[in-house]
């Protein structure tokens, strides 16, 4: 008998479960995500879990991981300071691809260099700037993002520099040809800054899981789940980061196909931060070809083709006051729930929230709490005098939020505090208001019912209190995570559709006659609209609130048994997956250049190019699937070879080459 234990450690929760023999669930157990100290949560989880079942660590036959926290930084924003390395780029290349706002500030060093689309140097590297500059940078950052001109053509420049950053700064560094393959510059150099930014987090992460399993005794091989739902070794995750966005999302559709046996359905996972939705289709995820998009970026990292929206459980509750009538909405941001803040800080909360009640003037942050991080994953590094102040006055409490900020110019250093990860908000979530409705007991209620009270005595537009109860309000938040959620699905199935009405997929899922369509309107014109695929509801709130969501979706609704625990289960019966990509371009006719990580090689006959590169390919994939301790691996190429048609002949232009390497992950004998 061999146990398989998975572990996701999500926004707020950490999950674990125990798999006997890749058959059946022994045991399930759930704790709070400690961000301070991931540590904590993560064992916590896997002692409830080893302690339902009785379980001996020498039985442990194979550990896996998977997590949205990469995910969950990228939608708020948050991650390490980091600097990027620009070379043979101008300033107006920060515009595309969203680099620029993907910076948020963040430095950016542009380097004389850059190579050509053959791989030929165009100018050399200017070695003398980059020191200068990196006395400047190397202590203000947690990392270094290098991308440079065609580097997938010859990364010799990015190579060059990584190795002047480690010897002057000792920092990790990030280069963008070792996470993708293709063309387009600034998307590289984007995946390249979000890698260097998540480094510090995921690395904690997995040292934190690292030491938990020493602690216990086990000695199974350790596994991480990467965004395409495939599994990596530890040490591979800990290099790229980047390829665990979407991993715990990646994980749910795993365990969603063996939990349900469907082949065809749309999987929509809540959590505590975000909604992830995504399509099978023959039992298979479908994978985006572009690459994976988490909120406002889009990523190189082959991933579930999957919408991340940022809805949850712990979204902020929003009162939009224009018109007569006020408008609810959720999110995009996560707080945390007042509920959740009560259980750690009871005196602090429940005062604020009984003098906010009888107070008749009601306040601009009424409800609202602010407390710090006290995180060893992030840096602290680059903070300014005001910023390394209003941290210094949160300190190890609880505040509410107008204690805080004693002056307008203490907002925007708030914002960045939270967005660095290093202070978190408390506020109204649609959490607190299923512990009003009855839905949600974990938590303490009763600061749940006083959140709700003064949020429903904000006035509407017509001068009307928003709910009269703290039940009404509850309601309403519940009916718009229900909205919000039914628009996140029909989304991504328009969108996997491809109907092309002049008209965005989000557009299309907030028209009116959809709206009718799915409320069945019945005039001289019948409208219906609906989803003609089950939906198969994931994630541990998701049967409070996919029961709805179905019904206003007039489709066959899917919770199954272990919802809750669906991205760890996804964790340990996922496969090894390794694939390795090159490109063979034509610098003249006759001429077959291939592109490897030392620099490009000229062959006179295609099929030798060919054969070079496969060779290479298979040799570098059968490395990686091995290194990720797969057994049993088998290999596939795929081929992708463009030619032209000149003067009736048929003329090679270049191709694309990919080695797949594919096995189960090695389990401990015991």
């Amino acid at each position: 008998m061999a146990l398989l234990l998975g572990v996701d450690t999500g926004g707020t929760y950490t999950d674990a479960v125990l798999i006997e023999d890749e058959e059946r669930v022994v045991a399930s157990a759930k704790a709070l995500t400690t961000k301070h100290d991931l540590a904590l949560g993560v064992g916590a989880a896997i002692d409830a879990v080893m302690t339902e079942r009785g379980a001996d660590a020498s039985e442990i036959a194979m550990v896996s991981l998977s997590t949205t926290l990469a995910t969950n930084a990228l939608v708020e924003g948050q991650g390490g300071r980091v600097c990027l390395i620009f070379i043979g780029f101008s300033k107006r290349d920060l515009s595309r691809q969203g680099l620029e706002e993907a910076l948020s500030g963040d430095p950016v060093i542009f380097l004389g260099g850059g190579h050509n689309h053959t791989g030929g140097e165009v100018t050399p590297l200017d070695v003398a700037s980059l020191r200068e500059e990196l006395q400047q940078y190397g202590s203000r950052v947690s990392g270094f993002a290098v991308a440079s001109q065609f580097a997938t053509r010859n990364p010799a420049h990015e190579l060059r520099v990584r190795d002047i950053i480690r010897e002057v700064t000792g920092k990790p560094v990030s280069c963008s040809h070792d996470l993708s393959a293709k063309l387009n510059g600034p998307k590289r150099a984007m995946t390249a800054l979000l890698n260097a930014r998540l480094i510090g987090m995921i690395d904690h992460l997995i040292g934190a899981v690292e030491g938990l399993l020493a602690a216990n005794k086990i000695e199974a091989p350790f596994m991480v789940v990467r965004g395409d739902g495939a599994l990596i070794s530890a040490n591979q995750a800990r290099i790229s980061p980047i390829e665990t966005i979407l991993s715990g999302p990646a994980a749910s559709i795993v365990g969603a196909r063996w939990l349900t046996n469907e082949k065809d359905a749309i999987v929509s996972d809540i959590g505590g931060t975000t909604t992830d939705v995504a399509v099978l289709r023959n039992g298979r995820p479908i994978i985006d070809p572009q690459g994976a998009r988490v909120g406002a970026f889009r990523t190189m990292v082959e991933a579930v083709a999957m919408r991340t929206t940022g809805l949850g459980g712990d979204s902020e509750v929003h009162m939009s006051k224009g018109g007569l009538q006020a408008a609810l909405t959720l999110g995009p941001r996560r707080v945390m729930p007042v509920s959740l803040l009560a259980m750690n800080w009871p005196d602090a909360v429940h005062g604020a929230l009984d003098a906010q009640l009888a107070n008749e003037i009601i306040g601009e942050f009424d409800g609202r709490f602010v407390v710090a991080i006290h995180r060893t994953d992030l840096s602290y590094d680059g903070l300014s005098e005001r910023e390394t102040t209003v941290l210094a006055r949160i300190g190890d409490q609880a505040h509410p939020m107008a204690a805080v900020l004693q002056n307008r110019m203490d907002h925007g250093t708030l914002t960045t505090l939270v967005k660095r990860g290093l202070v978190m908000v408390c506020g109204l979530t649609a959490s607190d208001a299923s512990h009003v409705l009855g839905n949600l007991d974990a938590w303490d209620k009763d600061a749940a019912e006083k959140a709700l009270r003064l949020f429903s005595r904000q006035r509407t537009g017509n001068g009307n209190r928003l709910s009269a109860t703290a039940e009404g309000l509850a309601k309403l938040i519940v009916d718009q995570l229900t909205e919000q959620s039914v628009e996140a699905l029909l989304e991504t199935a328009f969108s996997e559709d491809g109907y092309d009405f002049g008209i965005s997929p989000k557009e299309l899922a907030r028209h009116v006659l959809v709206k009718q369509g799915m409320a069945h309107h019945r005039g001289l014109v019948a409208i219906d609209a609906g989803l003609n695929l089950p939906l198969i509801g994931l994630g541990a709130s998701a049967h409070n609130y996919y029961g709805a969501v179905g019904k206003r979706l007039s489709t066959k609704t899917i919770v199954p048994e272990y919802a809750g625990v669906a991205n760890a289960i996804g964790a340990v019966v996922g496969q090894i997956s390794m694939r390795c990509s090159g490109q063979i371009t034509s610098p003249a006719e006759g001429s077959f250049r291939v592109h490897f990580e030392t620099g490009p090689v000229d062959y006179i006959n295609q099929e030798e190019a060919v054969g070079a590169l496969e060779a290479h390919l298979n040799a570098q994939a059968m490395n990686g699937a091995k290194d990720a301790g797969a057994v049993g691996i088998t290999m596939r190429i795929k081929r992708d070879i463009r030619t032209a048609n000149v003067e009736n002949r048929t003329v090679f232009v270049e191709a694309d080459i990919t080695a797949i390497a594919s096995g189960r992950p090695r389990i401990a004998v015991g």
